[in-house]
């Protein structure tokens, strides 16, 4: 097990790891501070020299196929104690080491050029809308929910982020809106049953793009909202409102002037923009391995100060800015719920590996949300510094119309489905 135990003794300060390697020995890291307790059995001896030089990759690898497995506590208790602990494995020598030369390679490993990107989306978002259906709420929103109250179901929850989002947009009738990377189109689908404007809604991905229409011609809003499979570089409209949510963690930082530069481009002079995106609240690093691998290629959630040097470059306004911390975290915790409340079902149409590989990383992303660095940011942006009032109090009290007039236009949030009830999981 040396050096892998060498550099346990150094990771573990808060809760206990104990670890069985393959010959049934017993190691026990930790337990200076009170935390999660673990035990891992290790069933190949390989995973000795990928755990010491690439943990985070090789932890998931692992979990994956099997050759890690969880003894009297869970995958939620070991990623729960991996995230408590990840300042002192990024303080160990080796790691500290591999972050820089990550670091240095980052522009190569976010590169998301037109074509490219479609690939990368690709990857993610055309394994199959049924497979989306089991665990997001009804409208299929992948991104941050926002809860008003703990008692918020998945769909209040969602509903309660696009009246949030759209309070900011300021729309008035008659506007064109554009959405960047629109999903499976319910942003769009919400403002047009709002207000009588026209949207287009872009997206790389072919399944989101036949399903976003589907669900337009369905609600009578075809002649107003349409989506295309297109790269928003390619656009030349302008548009009086834009909005973007969960998709500038696909851009890279290499291509952040160009993404602002666009959004100058498509933007009318008194025109609005919301960008809903992961960010952190650490300095500027690199995207996990494991998720860049197996999950979101070519993704990486920015610190802002990355993302400011650009707006700034690109003569826009910052005209708000909100944080939503907790609130992907209960998110994420929801959908963990449904996953493994369908998960015989995903094991079907897929296998096992698969469904470990879901798991690691729909708890994983929990983790960074409630014990790590990561965070949701609104960035609203503007070409004048006059586009919206100067004073907050609109966007609660937009957001309280919007109440009303969704009770009058029978906007309800759908119901949750009958598995989807259940309480957010108990923290170790």
């Amino acid at each position: 097990m040396f050096p892998l135990s060498h550099m346990l003794k150094s990771f573990v300060r808060k809760g206990t790891l104990k670890v069985i390697d393959a010959e049934g020995r017993v190691h026990i890291f930790g337990g200076r501070e009170p935390g999660p307790d673990v035990t891992m059995r290790l069933t190949d001896p390989t995973l000795y020299r990928t755990l010491f030089t690439n943990p985070e990759l090789a932890a998931g690898e692992a979990y994956m196929d099997g050759r890690m497995r969880f003894e009297g506590s869970t995958l939620r208790d070991f990623l729960t104690l991996f995230s408590v602990n990840r300042l002192s494995l990024g303080s160990y020598p080796l790691q500290k080491a591999l972050r820089k030369v990550s670091r240095g390679l980052k522009r190569f490993q976010q590169a998301n050029p037109i074509g490219k990107a479609q690939q990368n989306v690709a990857h993610h978002y055309d394994i199959g809308n049924e497979f989306y259906r089991l665990f997001l709420d009804r409208g299929m929103q992948y991104s941050c929910a926002y809860f008003t109250s703990d008692d918020n179901t998945l769909e209040e929850a969602q509903q309660n982020k696009l009246r949030l989002i759209a309070s900011k947009l300021a729309l008035e009738p008659g506007q064109k809106v554009l959405d960047i990377g629109c999903g499976w189109g319910d942003m769009l689908l919400y403002l047009a049953r709002l207000q009588d404007i026209q949207a287009v809604g872009v997206t790389l991905s072919k399944e989101q793009c036949k399903l976003a229409n589907e669900k337009a011609k369905a609600l009578g809003l075809a002649d107003r909202v349409r989506f295309e499979l297109r790269d928003y570089r390619d656009l030349n409209e302008r548009f009086d409102r834009i909005v973007s949510v969960g998709m500038f963690e696909h851009v890279g930082v290499a291509h952040y002037d160009e993404f602002f530069a666009k959004v100058n481009d498509l933007l009318t002079d008194d025109g609005v923009m919301l960008l809903h995106s992961i960010g952190h609240m650490s300095p500027p690093g690199t995207a996990s391995p494991w998720l860049r691998k197996y999950i979101f290629p070519g993704a990486y959630s920015p610190a802002l100060s990355e993302v400011f040097t650009h707006v700034e470059q690109n003569s826009l306004w910052v005209t708000d800015l909100e944080f939503l911390r907790v609130h992907y975290a209960k998110t994420l915790a929801h959908w963990v719920t449904r996953f493994e409340a369908n998960r015989a079902k995903v094991a079907e149409m897929y296998d096992e590996r698969f469904c470990r590989m879901w798991e690691f990383y729909l708890i994983s992303c929990e983790m960074m949300f409630r014990t790590g660095s990561q965070l949701v940011f609104h960035m609203q942006l503007a070409k004048t510094r006059d586009a919206v009032p100067i004073v907050r109090d609109y966007i609660i009290d937009t957001q309280r119309d919007y109440v009303r007039l969704e009770a009058e236009r029978g906007i309800a949030p759908p119901e949750p489905q009958p598995f989807a009830t259940a309480k957010e999981p108990q923290q170790s």
